[in-house]
Parts: C-alpha cells; structure tokens; sequence
C-alpha cells in the first residue's frame, strides 16, 4: 500500500509540473497548424538547393510531430520535389523536438536543456540533409501519376480560431495522448522502484551509459513529450545530463517503423546516412554537456520530486487546474477513441449493397491524426476519385469516385509509406 501511495504521489507530482507547459505548448502547436499547413511547407521546401535543406530544418524544430507521423510528410516534400537531403533534414529536426516538448523541457529539466534540445535538433537536421545531398546521387523525383492538383479550398475554408483548439486540444493530443501518457506512467514507475544510486553504482563510465542508452533509444517508439519526465527521473537515478540528452534525441527521432519506411522509400544509404547522424550527433551533444559544460546547469530536473524545487513563476493553483485540466482532455481522447473503435467494427460488419462507385480497401500502418491527412490528401489527387475518408480504427480507407484504378491507389498508398491489403470482403 506504501508503494502505491508513493507511485501515485510521484505521477500526481508529475502532472502538476508539467500540465501549465503542455497546455500552452500545445495551444502554440494549434498556431502553427493554421497559420504553417503542409501546403505552405511543401511550396518552401520544393527544391533540390542547401537552402531546403536549412529551411527544412528551420521549420521542422517547432512542428509536433513524432517519429511516426513526420514520415508522411517527409516523404511527401521529397515527392513534390524536394531533394533526399532535405526531406532528411525534415525526418531528423521535426521529431527530435516541437513547440510542446520544448515547453514541458523547461518545466521539468530546466532552461539549459529547453534552449540545447532545439539546437542539437536544429544542427543534426542540416548535418544529415547536408550529407545526404553529397552522398546519394540526384534521382528522377518520381510523382504520382495521372494525378490532379491537392483541393485546398476546405483548408482555407476553416475558422482558423477554431481549427486552432480543435488541431492542439483534440486532434494533436489524440496523437501522443497513448504515448505522453506511457511516458508518465514509466517515469513514476522508475522513480519508485528503481534505487537512486543504481546508475553510478553499476555503470562507472558516462560514455558507455550514453552508448546503451543509444542502443535502446533507437528502435524504441517514445514522443518527445512522452520522453521528457522518462529522461529527468532517469537523471535522478544517476545517469548523466549527457546521457539524458542521448535518450531525448535519439528517443524520438526513430523508431522501428520508421527505420523500414524510411529504408524502403528512400534507400538504404539514405537510411545508413539518417541513423548515423541521429547516433552521432546523440553522442557528439551529450559528451559536449558532460564534459564541456558546467554540470550545475543540468541539476534542476523533475520540481517538486527533486528537493522541493518549483517553478515560481507560476502559483500552484494555476498548475493543479492546469494537472485537472489535461487530465480530463486526455480521458475524452480515450473515451472518444473507444466510441470509435466500436462503431468501427459495427461498420466493418454491416453487409451494404455497394454502389459501383464505392470502394473500401485495407491500408496498414496508418497510426495518426497526420497518417489519416495524408492518405486522403495524396489519394484525392488521382484521377477519378471524388472523395476519400480514412478510418484509423478499422485501418481501411473508402474511395467514392468513377472508373477508380486501384494499382493506382496501391502505388500512391505504397508510395507514402504505407502498405495497401486489397479490398474489404
């Protein structure tokens, strides 16, 4: 009974600390959304010169999206023309960090951290498309074919004011809801049961700590929101602010499904340059903090569960409405997600008699908000089709349109990175 005590104190304390800085870092997320669409990205991004690669990385450091969701739109900014190198600055800068990690960064490990997570993003970004470019040969920018432009019209349609909270409190969170919340859970798991002086009693040396953690980092699945209070109870537990930099960067930057799409798409020597520099540049910032940096710097981590410390700034009333507040929008993004899986598989068990212009096909590893816009976004663009609605739950898409070639649709949905399964029985 002590132990759960404890274990519930150490999430409720988690929560509190960080909720004020998730909301707002979410709220700027939404910003981002309706004054940055993709469309705009793609047409900043659609060359082949260094100055994409920069640009990409620039724009790719404050967007929220995690190591999954980037995928499409990296690969989609290759397709409109983009060169590899900047579509691999995008994939590496934009899930390392966001405008919403960043804030919850500064809550729980401090200024320095919250100001050298961007810049390490930032600079591995341009490293990596910069090698790209150099390395792997200019190839033909394959498009999809017999294709028509992107509607953007209901894009444009939409009140900006309300897309801004539907994207950061809804949409957004519906995202990394599952993942933020694992985070939490592990990081007051960790705090419990895991002895204080574990670290520097078994592993003596800060190096090899950084390359195991870099082992385990690198196909692991972590949001880098989610990995923040993971990386300060680890500090806690010993392991160095340099090591702790390795698991933030590395963490979210890749992840296994990642590696194979990313392979498959765009090759294997663009996939070696990708992981090289995520692993190296990972290992190059966190030796630079270790050794390079005063280690007071780095001391703040986790508030109220490492000395008492708290941000003052802000009163403690604001941060337990704020803990009280995300709480409840994250339980309506499970009970909403519930109701969708069950009408999902009502859906998939209704026996319709299907007009001649109604398709419904399986396409596998759509995981995201972000998967769901892109499938419909580049399925729109073929020739005959009239409309496209994604389902995440039941992972099928349903195509209303005339004379719809589906080696097409296979072609387009492969082309992004994900896998077509043929038609719904």
């Amino acid at each position: 009974m002590q132990y759960i005590y404890l274990y519930l104190s150490k999430l409720i304390a988690l929560i509190i600390e960080m909720s004020p800085w998730l909301l707002f870092g979410f709220l700027m997320a939404g910003l981002l959304h309706a004054f940055f669409p993709e469309g705009k990205i793609n047409r900043l991004l659609g060359n082949t010169s260094m100055k994409s690669v920069f640009r990409a990385a620039l724009i790719g450091v404050p967007l929220p999206l995690c190591s999954c969701g980037v995928i499409p739109t990296g690969i989609s900014i290759h397709k409109n023309g983009a060169s590899k190198g900047a579509a691999v600055s995008f994939l590496i800068s934009t899930p390392q960090t966001g405008v919403d990690s960043i804030m919850v960064t500064y809550s729980l490990l401090g200024l320095p951290f919250a100001i050298i997570r961007p810049i390490v993003a930032f600079a591995t970004g341009i490293f990596g498309g910069a090698v790209t470019n150099i390395l792997v040969p200019a190839d033909a920018q394959k498009s999809i074919p017999d294709s028509k432009p992107g509607n953007l019209a209901d894009e444009n349609k939409k009140n900006p004011f309300l897309e801004i909270f539907r994207y950061a409190f809804i949409e957004l969170l519906e995202d990394i809801a599952k993942w933020l919340v694992l985070g939490l859970l592990l990081a007051a798991l960790i705090s419990v049961i895991v002895p204080d002086d574990f670290f520097t009693t078994y592993i003596h040396n800060e190096f090899l700590g950084m390359l195991i953690v870099l082992a385990i980092s690198i196909p692991l699945y972590v949001c880098a929101t989610g990995s923040v209070p993971i990386a300060a109870v680890l500090m806690m537990k010993g392991i160095s602010p340099g090591t702790a930099l390795v698991f933030l960067m590395a963490g979210p930057a890749s992840n296994a499904a990642t590696i194979t799409v990313i392979g498959n798409v765009m090759g294997r020597r663009t996939l070696f340059i990708y992981l090289a520099t995520i692993a190296f540049g990972a290992l190059f910032s966190g030796l630079i903090i270790d050794y390079f940096l005063p280690r007071q710097w780095f001391m703040f981590a986790m508030g109220p569960m490492h000395s008492g410390h708290t941000h003052e700034l802000l009163p403690y009333w604001i941060q337990a409405l704020s803990g009280v507040t995300i709480t409840l929008l994250i339980l309506n993004v499970f009970i909403q997600k519930i109701i969708k899986i069950v009408r999902a598989k009502k859906e998939l068990k209704i026996v319709k008699i299907n007009t001649m212009n109604e398709i419904k096909v399986f396409v596998r590893g759509m995981t995201c908000n972000h998967c769901k816009m892109s499938v419909e976004t580049n399925l729109k663009k073929i020739e005959g089709i009239e409309n496209i609605v994604a389902n995440l739950e039941n992972e099928t898409v349903t195509i209303t349109g005339e004379k719809v070639n589906l080696d097409r649709v296979k072609e387009t949905v492969e082309s992004i990175g994900y896998k077509y399964d043929g038609k719904v029985a």
